[in-house]
């Protein structure tokens, strides 16, 4: 069974890389350093028994609909989570609603939407669409998902259309 190392940092990066281990980021809560932790893993791999080059799996959240609306009307579970989270309320995974109706300041709104900055909310055609354009400008080598939306089924759903999805990222 492979080791690799899961971080949100440029510490894990750098730590991962001279171990010459894979490298997964916790970009479905910190994105903001995706980047630069990508940059430094790469910069600084040394190659290891395990592995001879850079391996790079990102970790993203996926929010799936039939339509653009229906995803982001079950994204509002996330939003709504990640609002309890900045209030440091219980972040219980509450029911969708619209996302107009969500009780967020601007602020807050704003907070959300750069901490979910890497989720993939969409139709199929969206997600697709927007995992290959990270992969085409990153090069990331693999995807790992969370899925955080209020009905068990469509998680099942969407992990399927994830399934199905893979075979077409070029």
């Amino acid at each position: 069974m492979p080791i690799w190392i899961l971080g949100s940092s440029l510490y894990s990066a750098g730590l991962a890389a001279q171990l010459g281990l894979p490298y997964s980021f916790a970009g479905h809560f910190a994105p903001a350093y995706m980047r630069a932790a990508l940059k430094r893993y790469r910069a600084e791999f040394r190659p290891s028994a395990q592995l001879d080059k850079p391996y790079f799996i990102l970790g993203l959240p996926v929010v799936w609909g039939e339509t653009e609306a229906q995803a982001m009307f079950n994204a509002s579970t996330s939003f709504q989570r990640i609002v309890a989270l900045f209030r440091g309320e219980p972040m219980w995974m509450r029911p969708p609603v619209e996302v107009a109706d969500i009780d967020w300041s601007a602020g807050e709104k704003h907070n959300v939407q750069e901490f979910l900055a890497l989720s993939q909310i969409g139709d199929e055609l969206q997600i697709l669409d927007g995992l290959q354009q990270l992969r085409d400008e990153l090069a990331i080598d693999e995807f790992m998902f969370t899925i955080d939306v209020f009905d068990k089924d469509l998680r099942i759903q969407t992990l399927s259309t994830l399934a199905r999805l893979k075979n077409h990222l070029r």
